[in-house]
């Protein structure tokens, strides 16, 4: 993947803007490592196949199947829940979709795309221990990826899953307004060389890219759910001179913060997500929900009939 190298060379909209806010070389150490993980949980749910007695012809077909249910599976039932909490999801799933049709044609909403699941760039901690040998590290520059991975810099799951019999992994942060030092001062091998300091920080890059793509602000979506807006109060921007509505990036932090302590998306930034995300699996003609709606996991996990990103990671055996 090339580096940025300026201004020039980011996407644009139509007006001509930069959009800004995806440095192009981020494939990072942690994800590069989660993808491992993949692989190799594809691999031994061929072997366990073949264990099981499946025909040859059929191996390859039924892994694609089942590795693509159990991950579906764990998206919906873990994922969104620990996300945007359990009482939104149960909503959505008894009720059905209210703001996002895709009408057969699915798509990533702008809004999903630039604001609200750009979440997690709050939840990433200063710095993480990263296995046993003591290794540790924040996520720029320590972590950054596109490099062969040394074996004392190998991810040991247990420090960032809850992995039966093994020790208490590292929380992420709390949703807020706040990022990581790392964060906030990128290294220019991610961002490139920029014409402003600013441009070396994530927050004002998700900020930017949102004003370019002319994202409505966190409190006109806010109305338009029916959902009492955030205060002045709790926006918190108008003391330090801000004036106008709350940019969609920011007021989705800011309303899981001061609505839910952070401990997940409120109303509005967890609405989008979980809207989204569950309309493109019930999209999908092949996903569970659509082939076998009572289809529960079938590979051995914690507990019969679920399965969770930790029981992925031990039945990969990266755990």
């Amino acid at each position: 993947m090339n580096d940025v190298g300026n201004m020039d060379d980011l996407p644009r909209n139509r007006q001509g803007r930069a959009l800004v806010g995806d440095p192009r070389n981020d494939v990072h150490l942690i994800i590069s490592q989660l993808h491992l993980a993949f692989l190799k949980f594809h691999n031994h749910v061929v072997n366990w196949l073949r264990e099981q007695g499946v025909p040859s012809s059929e191996v390859f077909n039924e892994a694609r199947r089942l590795v693509r249910w159990h991950y579906q599976w764990i998206v919906v039932h873990e994922f969104l829940p620990l996300s945007v909490g359990e009482v939104l999801v149960d909503d959505i799933l008894t009720n059905g979709l209210r703001y996002y049709p895709y009408d057969g044609n699915p798509f990533i909403p702008v809004e999903f795309a630039d604001a609200a699941y750009r979440f997690g760039h709050s939840q990433i901690r200063s710095l993480y221990t990263l296995n046993d040998s003591g290794a540790k590290g924040n996520v720029f520059p320590d972590c950054a990826g596109t490099c062969p991975v040394l074996h004392d810099r190998v991810i040991d799951w247990s420090y960032f899953f809850e992995i039966p019999g093994e020790k208490k992994p590292q929380a992420s942060k709390k949703i807020d307004n706040s990022l990581a030092h790392s964060l906030i001062d990128l290294p220019e091998s991610v961002v490139g060389k920029t014409e402003l300091p600013e441009q070396h920080s994530l927050a004002y890059r998700d900020l930017e890219r949102g004003l370019a793509l002319d994202l409505p602000s966190g409190e006109t979506i806010s109305r338009a759910m029916g959902v009492e807006p955030l205060t002045l109060e709790e926006v918190g921007l108008s003391k330090l001179g801000y004036q106008g509505e709350t940019p969609l990036f920011y007021y989705i932090l800011k309303e899981a913060e001061v609505r839910y302590e952070g401990e997940h998306l409120g109303e509005v930034g967890g609405r989008i997500v979980a809207e989204v995300l569950l309309a493109l699996l019930d999209s999908d003609t092949t996903s569970y929900r659509n082939i076998d709606t009572e289809w529960v996991p079938t590979l051995p996990g914690a507990r019969e009939g679920d399965f969770t990103i930790a029981d992925l990671l031990q039945f990969a055996r990266t755990a």
